[in-house]
């Protein structure tokens, strides 16, 4: 699930015409930037949840993404994909984002499968991030699956804007468990990146008491649901030390475009 449907406040005056995750970053769409890397990792289909301008994104990118070759020559084909492309239209529906727990229980029915191994797991990832080496790796879907945890997150050392991060990081017994720590305690945290592998059991009662599907509209945040269930050892992480950006400003798209390090808040 690409999560594309947030207003961009500090993007603005940009995002007043153009939702964010349409945004330019070195020649592409910021979104198509996660298309391109989820369609060579072999992924068959991908949820948007869209609210501010959503019918932009829907409009260029229609119901299916497919790599294109470049000027070097053609993409490898070993796990190509074409990718299908499905709509939770929380504006239209709902007159405004649902935020991302809320979201992704608005978007369980198209997320998981009825039937098929692995049904009840899913990525989730903001479309707003610039990560352009992450690879959505089928072997850490299948480490996830073998596992006991409710979700595995990827945390990435804390920006300049970002220093105090959000989880800590702690090996136990060869796993490493993401860490709710409280306000005084001295371990070091970690931002977390917004990519992560969940089970919908996460989005489902007794964690989260939103229905499936969301028939309400009920907004919800991520966090308090991540949180308890670290508090019960089901949350695994890992530090992803490759290139990353969350593009939250004009400042840090600028350096980004201008191939600048992002040293503005």
């Amino acid at each position: 699930m690409l999560l594309a449907a947030g207003r961009g406040e500090r993007m603005r005056p940009l995002t007043d015409s153009t939702p964010k995750p349409l945004l330019p970053v070195r020649g592409k769409a910021l979104m198509q930037w996660h298309l391109e890397a989820l369609s060579r990792a072999g992924v068959g289909r991908v949820v948007v949840n869209t609210a501010w301008l959503g019918l932009q994104i829907s409009m260029q990118f229609k119901d299916h993404f497919s790599l294109q070759p470049t000027s070097s020559g053609p993409e490898q084909l070993s796990n190509r994909s074409e990718l299908s492309i499905l709509y939770s239209h929380e504006g239209e529906d709902f007159g405004g984002a649902l935020e991302t727990a809320g979201g992704v229980a608005r978007a369980l029915p198209l997320l998981c499968p009825p039937t098929g191994a692995g049904a009840d797991v899913f990525w989730v990832l903001a479309s707003d991030v610039y990560v352009p080496d992450f690879v959505f790796s089928a072997a850490a879907v299948a480490r996830f699956v073998a596992s006991d945890k409710l979700a595995h997150l990827w945390l990435v050392p804390n920006p300049a804007h970002h220093l105090c991060g959000d989880f800590g990081l702690e090996e136990t017994g060869g796993i490493a468990q993401a860490l709710n720590l409280p306000a005084p305690d001295p371990r070091p945290r970690y931002t977390f990146s917004s990519i992560g592998l969940y089970r919908r059991a996460l989005f489902e009662p007794p964690w989260c008491p939103i229905a499936c599907g969301n028939p309400l509209g009920v907004k919800a945040p991520l966090g308090p649901l991540l949180r308890a269930a670290m508090d019960n050892g089901l949350v695994s992480a890992e530090l992803y030390a490759g290139a990353w950006t969350d593009v939250g400003t004009p400042e840090r798209l600028q350096a980004l475009n201008l191939n600048l390090p992002s040293t503005q808040p």
